[in-house]
């Protein structure tokens, strides 16, 4: 498996396309914001634009591990835990967190893409995906994220934008 050196997100398409020296080779489904697309602090939207990979967490922990301000809790999900905390906004498996790298845009201010803490991260395989639901992150199934994370490095560079890409969408991964 080559590793990936940039990764694209179409908010559209709800999909994350990941790239190794030009060729597509990966495609995932994800769920980004219910409230679309927006940069702003507080405003519960998926920031657009060009990011990197700021922080990789997670490594070595379990499928479904639940992460609570970026740690482990010691707590796998399950349907029962998910029943006792109603309403949670689940973080698990692992958590690539990105960073803005426009100025004005994704990064410094009231639309910092890192202090918003805006991740690529697992969710519950009873959430829907293909579809906008999160807080502002990109979710992923934890099985495509137990793919996707070790292929990423630090400082990948990540582009989420609105626009549909139809030829990834339907293309052979190489």
């Amino acid at each position: 498996m080559r590793p990936l050196d940039f990764l694209h997100i179409s908010l559209a398409d709800q999909a994350l396309y990941g790239f190794a020296d030009g060729q597509l080779v990966l495609r995932l489904t994800v769920s980004t914001a219910l409230n679309g697309p927006g940069e702003q602090s507080g405003s519960g939207c998926t920031p657009r634009g060009l990011h990197r990979v700021r922080a990789r967490i997670g490594e070595g922990l379990p499928a479904g591990a639940v992460l609570r301000g970026r740690r482990w809790t010691g707590e796998v999900w399950t349907p029962q835990l998910h029943e006792a905390f109603p309403g949670r906004d689940w973080i698990l498996t692992r958590i690539l967190w990105l960073s803005g790298c426009e100025v004005g845009r994704n990064r410094l201010g009231a639309v910092d893409t890192f202090r918003r803490y805006i991740y690529l991260h697992g969710t519950p395989d009873s959430e829907p995906m293909g579809v906008p639901r999160s807080h502002g992150c990109v979710r992923l199934r934890n099985t495509d994220l137990l793919e996707l994370y070790p292929r990423v490095p630090l400082h990948c560079r990540v582009r989420i934008e609105e626009a549909p890409c139809p030829d990834w969408a339907t293309a052979d991964l190489t």
